[in-house]
């Protein structure tokens, strides 16, 4: 049995050091320039189960390159049955409604996930696919293919695990790395905003990546609200739609101040 709390600790420690492979740089870059330009579909599904637009991305990749006449859950054409794990499913009247189902009533359910955080999501993702290589102690080739962090092992077929088998697909983490780089949204979701080299660990920095730099609660409030404003303002880019929630808490910080000045003020004999 697998203790997710530990796992998520893991998958914690692995993100804070991962990087790129060199040699698989620029085919994250090129998936993700094109899952980030889907960005509005996978929105749409988002809205609907909770789970971040990103992890939906990543998933739709490895599941199924990104085709879209392929499920989110297995890969299986969304108009028929399913035949793959997890069978029986559908046939659905498009992607999207494919997706909700499989987020929503497949295991691992990950529209019931609460952790967001890097090593939760990087938890989630590898619970997607399945948890026996957290049970023999190695990093998931799903998750960590095409980075520092997986060199082989892999099952090949089902209950069939060959240690010298290596994952020629892209792995989640790797993705969604290369996404944070084109996507302030993801960025800023992952811990890779505001960032500096004069305050990286040492580790990081012979990762060639720089850690984040501590936020002020303002900056915090900021970010978060900028992720979540993806689903009111999805038309406009992430930039954009960081820029305007950052004059809205800014405007809700100068008004306070006034509020307290104010009543500081009337108390006075």
């Amino acid at each position: 049995m697998v203790a997710l709390s530990a796992l998520t600790a893991a998958n914690a420690r692995r993100w804070a050091v991962a990087r790129m492979l060199a040699d698989r740089g620029l085919a994250f870059r090129a998936v993700a320039r094109r899952l980030v330009a889907a960005r509005d579909r996978y929105l749409a599904v988002a809205r609907q189960t909770g789970v971040p637009w990103f992890v939906i991305a990543v998933i739709h990749e490895r599941e199924a390159s990104q085709r879209w006449d392929a499920s989110l859950a297995q890969g299986d054409p969304w108009n028929r049955v399913s035949t793959h794990v997890p069978r029986g499913r559908g046939p659905f009247p498009s992607w999207a409604a494919a997706a909700v189902d499989a987020l929503v009533d497949c295991p691992p359910h990950a529209a019931r996930w609460k952790d967001w955080s890097p090593g939760g999501l990087l938890t989630l993702l590898e619970h997607y696919n399945g948890l026996g290589y957290a049970g023999m102690g190695q990093p998931s080739p799903y998750v960590w293919s095409g980075t520092d962090q997986y060199s082989r092992g892999k099952y090949v077929r089902d209950g069939v695990y060959d240690p010298n088998a290596v994952d020629a697909q892209l792995g989640c983490a790797g993705l969604l790395l290369a996404m944070a780089e084109i996507d302030a949204g993801v960025a800023a979701a992952l811990g890779h905003s505001d960032a500096t080299p004069s305050a990286v660990p040492a580790a990081r920095r012979a990762a060639g990546r720089p850690s984040p730099k501590p936020k002020t609660p303002a900056v915090i409030a900021a970010a978060t609200a900028a992720a979540g404003a993806g689903a009111w303002w999805p038309g406009l880019s992430s930039g954009t739609r960081a820029a305007l929630v950052v004059v809205v808490v800014a405007g809700l910080a100068a008004a306070i101040v006034f509020f307290i000045k104010h009543r500081k003020q009337e108390a006075r004999p």
